[in-house]
């Protein structure tokens, strides 16, 4: 629910309405967040958390391209909530937080594995280096914070799947 929130309204998303969505008091809230970093901090490594074992999951359950491209569409919902936290996590850079030497690299780490899954299967052409998938998906987390950003976002990793699956094999 707090990372809805930091979503849609950015790091000024109020605390009493996350409190509220949650079910519990804003007293409540900070006893468990005694600061606005605290609570983004959690966020952060539960949204980075989750991405990763969406890795997992849906190379399980679909075909390996479908389930690059359906990680894809949900790794624009965690850039949306990273845009969000921006200013906080920046805060949470100049601290001794070790929420970045926790996280780094686990997000590349799910991506490359499901790239080299679906360049093996022949699903994606062979020579697709998870790195320049990455770069290219890092651009959706510079574009314009418009009211169709997602929709907009979307249809680049639709393009972006088009791209990696010309050519390949199978």
């Amino acid at each position: 629910m707090a990372a809805q929130a930091f979503a849609a309204d950015g790091v000024d998303a109020s605390l009493e309405e996350i409190a509220k969505r949650a079910g519990v008091g804003i007293g409540t809230l900070y006893r468990h967040f005694p600061t606005r970093e605290h609570l983004v901090e959690v966020v952060y490594r539960r949204e980075v958390e989750g991405l990763c074992q969406a890795a997992d999951e849906l190379a399980r359950d679909h075909p390996a391209d479908v389930a690059l491209e359906l990680w894809m569409q949900r790794f624009v919902d965690y850039i949306a909530t990273k845009r969000g936290l921006a200013t906080s996590l920046r805060l949470l850079l100049t601290t001794n937080s070790t929420l970045f030497s926790d996280t780094s690299g686990r997000v590349s780490g799910a991506m490359r594995s499901l790239v080299e899954a679906a360049a093996a299967s022949g699903k994606i052409r062979p020579d697709v280096d998870a790195s320049d998938v990455m770069h290219a998906l890092g651009g959706i987390y510079s574009a314009p914070n418009t009211p169709d950003w997602r929709e907009r976002s979307g249809r680049l990793v639709k393009l972006l799947m088009d791209g990696l699956r010309f050519g390949a094999r199978g």
